[in-house]
Parts: C-alpha cells; structure tokens; sequence
C-alpha cells in the first residue's frame, strides 16, 4: 500500500470517540456498564463496547476495502484475527486500553489505533483524552506528539545505558513459574526501577517522552502494542521478542522487549532472564 489515511483524521475519529462515549463515561459508569470476559482482572465496560462500535465503520470509510481487529470483536469472534494475514489493510483498535484503571476512575487510560497492510504497521496513534495529547507516527515519518491545543513537537526516546541505569515497564502478568519469580528476582538488581500501569499504552507513552527506557511483556495482543512498537520505533528505539526475532501483529505469543537501541536491549535481556 503506497498511501494510507492522513494520521489527523484517525486521530480526528478519535478525539471524537474520546468527548462522546468513553469521557462521558469516566468515574460515572452505572452497575451493569463493567462486566467480566475471561476473569476479574479482564473487564469491559459499556465505553469500550461503544467506542469500538462507532470508530469501527468511520474507520473502514477512511480507507475503503479495509477490515477492522477489534479488542471486543476479537473476544467474540477469535475468527476476526484471520484479517491480519491477508492482503486488505487492518485497522487494529484497542477502544480504551487500561480498561481496569477506566473502571475505577484512575486517568491512565487511552484510545489506541493502527493500522497494518500485509503484515507490517503503517499507522499508529495513541490518544491520551484526560492529557488532551495524541502520540502519531508514520512509517517512515518519524514519531510526534500532538496536543489538542496545536503544538506539535518531535518524539525521540531516551538514550541507551547499561541496564541498572534503566528505569521502565516490566509485565509479569503472563509468565509461569518459575520463571516469573527467578525474572522477579532478577529484576531487583538488573534495573535501577521498573513499574507497571496496568496500560500499555500509557508505559509507551513514559518510553516516547523520556520518563522511561524499557518495557517487557509476556503477551503480544495487537491492540496492545501494534501502535506503540511503530511509534517507539519511529522515534529511534528498538523492540524484539524474546528470541530476538522481528515482531510481527499477528504474533501473539512470544514476548516484547523494547528498549533504546540495541545494545540496550542485549544487556536487558541478559540481565532479566535466568
């Protein structure tokens, strides 16, 4: 595919998306609007639902021929998945990402879409509605931060430094023991920090404006990190799975280190695995 949507509109749709059904909604979700999918910590709510709903055909109109992976789509439908190896370009929408931190009224939620053609990201956003921000990036065009009041400024991610300098993410979530508590262990000394927000897209969003070097994780959902691996990369780092092998959208397993650059990346992953 030689041309894509203009990023404004998707973030346009967004923004949109964002004011009608997901804010309106934050610290005011009624009983019944939060329901369990797989288990506790795996919530939906009535925002993620009508957010996906309507970004899902305005999306589909920007790029005519296109399909859509949606978070919710997914969990009613595995089958949906198949779209992201064949050859019609993929929107791919996490419609509130931090759906746990929306349920309880904590701010680090966000909207994130992408887009994919033939396997490789072209597109990413990551809209911040409470910081009125969006994180854009273009395959090729480099990484920027949008912010709703105009200013536009370039994304560029910390330099690299051995590991027990490095401050960033780290999921344990996914990972079976023992290799959970020896990474857990490991940790302690392998990073001078690590956290978790329950968000991914929000940990993308530390490592694309300098408040973090690295992230892991166990689990490669597309919604999750399509977005936030195309911008990280645009805006200088480097990311792999575990075995070092290119990460591609339709991977769901093997895992995600993301960091500086290379080098980086080696000494994390050295120091974080037994």
């Amino acid at each position: 595919m030689n041309r894509y949507p203009d990023p404004s509109a998707v973030m346009g749709i967004m923004r949109e998306t964002a004011n009608s059904v997901i804010l309106p909604r934050y610290r005011s979700l009624q009983r019944g609007e939060i329901q369990e999918k797989t288990g506790p910590d795996d919530l939906v709510t009535i925002a993620d639902i009508e957010s996906e709903r309507r970004m899902t055909p305005l999306l589909q109109d920007l790029l005519p021929g296109s399909a859509v992976v949606g978070e919710e789509a997914v969990a009613a439908d595995k089958l949906v998945l198949n779209a992201l190896t064949g050859d019609d370009p993929v929107w791919i929408v996490d419609p509130v990402d931090g759906t746990r931190n929306f349920a309880r009224g904590d701010s680090k939620f966000c909207v994130m879409v992408s887009l994919v053609h033939r396997r490789q990201s072209v597109l990413g956003l990551i809209l911040d509605p409470l910081g009125e921000r969006c994180a854009v990036a273009a395959r090729g065009e480099g990484a920027w931060m949008c912010h709703y009041n105009g200013r536009e400024e370039r994304l560029s991610v910390l330099a690299g430094r051995p590991s027990t300098e490095m401050r960033g993410a780290l999921n344990f979530r996914f990972l079976s023991s023992p290799l959970k508590e020896e990474m857990k262990e490991r940790a302690k000394d392998a990073v001078e920090e690590h956290f978790r927000y329950g968000c991914a897209g929000h940990e993308y969003l530390t490592l694309l404006t300098g408040k973090a070097h690295f992230a892991m994780y166990p689990k490669n959902m597309p919604w999750d990190h399509v977005a936030g691996t195309l911008l990280h990369q645009e805006a200088g780092g480097f990311h792999a799975r575990f075995n070092k092998m290119p990460y591609l959208p339709d991977q769901l397993d093997g895992g995600l280190l993301i960091a500086p650059d290379e080098a980086a990346w080696d000494d994390l992953r050295d120091r974080l695995w037994p």
